[in-house]
């Protein structure tokens, strides 16, 4: 019953904290824009009216410079749900990249046209993408409530709660022009306490956890603003940098500050599965050797974290590298020299995100083990080889035992 209450306490604390978060963070939000935007509809292709292609000749050469296929359709969604609209599709054959003609019964996103001397009022815009990631979404959320059950469900609810945090507080308080360190701080503090109550429940385990976690998050963060005093970063990783500096005038953000809590964010996750996975290890040794001392407990936490260090830093690695392949490669193909590619600010700043990331889960490791040793163990009570001491089971009765008559 207990427990029940502290489950239905957390979500609800969950809850009101992202609804006063976004509170605060959206006060001074300012979007860009005036509110007059392209409407834009889904619809499905019900009808293909013409395709028309463009051609010039260029010395002597007929040439495709456009394809306008012309089609009418339904709309799914929204106001203008039934609807039949009538849009074009304009593709430049000579540009690489270009979506598929659209065919019928395809689903696509369609704005509206505002120059009115268009044959059409209506364009197409991008197709819809997002009905197979939401079934992708379901299926991932069944085969994880098919194989954890209650684990599972409650595994779905602390990433909603996750994700919420993120997208409804921290990318806000970001915009706000609010202090980007602290909001990072805060986000990074509900994260861990929020997924270790709902998935794990209260006790030693998610104490010894989430004490783990926090001083390896601490490290992360220490870490981070003293490297980035050494290294002098601008924050200006990319050409979109150069526009989120001048999004508020009013408030300019601290492109240093984001760059902070890119790190701290992207390496929380990690080092809560290093500190996770350590505790629990811990607590089960512990339950299954009553005896075990705190020496014998860190002992096990150490021989426990080598084994997950390296695979828990490659993940780091691997997981930023392939975010920025397709930067990494443009690098390679246009610089000859290693030294200028090795000192951009965009390839610094994703060495930096893996190596203090490895560097939180490597401290973690200890960290969480000596917290384990103090919140389980109890000295005393190692075997002359430093193992464990198992007590002995109790010797059964016997007939050896009744008194000689």
């Amino acid at each position: 019953m207990k427990q029940k209450l502290i489950y239905l306490l957390t979500v609800l604390c969950s809850v009101l904290l992202l609804w006063g978060g976004n509170k605060i963070a959206t006060e001074d939000l300012a979007l860009q824009g005036d509110g007059a935007a392209a409407e834009t509809v889904k619809v499905r292709v019900v009808e293909i009216t013409a395709r028309v292609p463009s051609q010039v000749v260029i010395d002597g050469i007929t040439q495709t410079t456009q394809d306008s296929t012309y089609f009418k359709g339904e709309v799914l969604a929204g106001a203008r749900k039934g609807q039949v609209l009538f849009a074009k599709q304009q593709l430049d054959p000579l540009m690489g990249g270009q979506p598929d003609q659209v065919q019928a019964g395809d689903k696509v996103l369609l704005t509206h046209n505002p120059d009115e001397q268009a044959d059409t009022d209506w364009i197409w815009a991008e197709r819809v993408r997002s009905d197979a990631l939401i079934w992708l979404g379901a299926v991932f959320c069944l085969v994880l409530f098919a194989f954890g059950r209650a684990k599972g469900v409650n595994t779905i609810l602390s990433l909603g709660f996750t994700i919420a945090a993120i997208f409804a507080v921290f990318v806000p308080a970001i915009l706000s022009g609010q202090n980007v360190y602290l909001w990072a701080i805060l986000v990074c503090a509900f994260i861990v306490v929020m997924t270790l109550l709902i998935v794990n429940g209260p006790g030693r385990k998610s104490l010894a956890a989430g004490l783990g976690c926090a001083a390896g998050v601490l490290i992360t963060g220490l870490l981070t603003f003293g490297v980035d005093k050494i290294i002098r970063l601008t924050g200006m990783v990319d050409e979109n940098s150069m526009f989120l500096m001048y999004l508020n005038g009013e408030k300019p953000l601290d492109l240093k500050a984001i760059i902070f809590g890119a790190i701290i964010i992207g390496a929380v996750g990690a080092i809560m599965d290093v500190a996770v996975d350590i505790a629990a290890s811990l607590y089960e040794i512990k339950r299954k050797l009553p005896n075990s001392s705190f020496h014998s407990l860190v002992r096990s936490g150490y021989t426990i974290g080598r084994d997950i260090l390296g695979t828990m830093a490659n993940t780091l690695v691997l997981a930023y590298i392939g975010s920025s392949l397709s930067v990494v490669l443009l690098l390679f193909a246009y610089n000859d020299s290693l030294l200028y590619i090795l000192n951009r600010e965009m390839i610094v700043v994703e060495i930096l995100q893996a190596l203090v990331g490895s560097f939180g889960i490597l401290l973690t490791i200890p960290a969480t083990s000596l917290i384990c040793g103090l919140l389980y163990g109890h000295r005393g009570g190692e075997g002359e080889d430093g193992a464990p001491k198992v007590e002995e089971a109790p010797r059964r009765a016997s007939w050896e035992d009744l008194p000689n008559l």
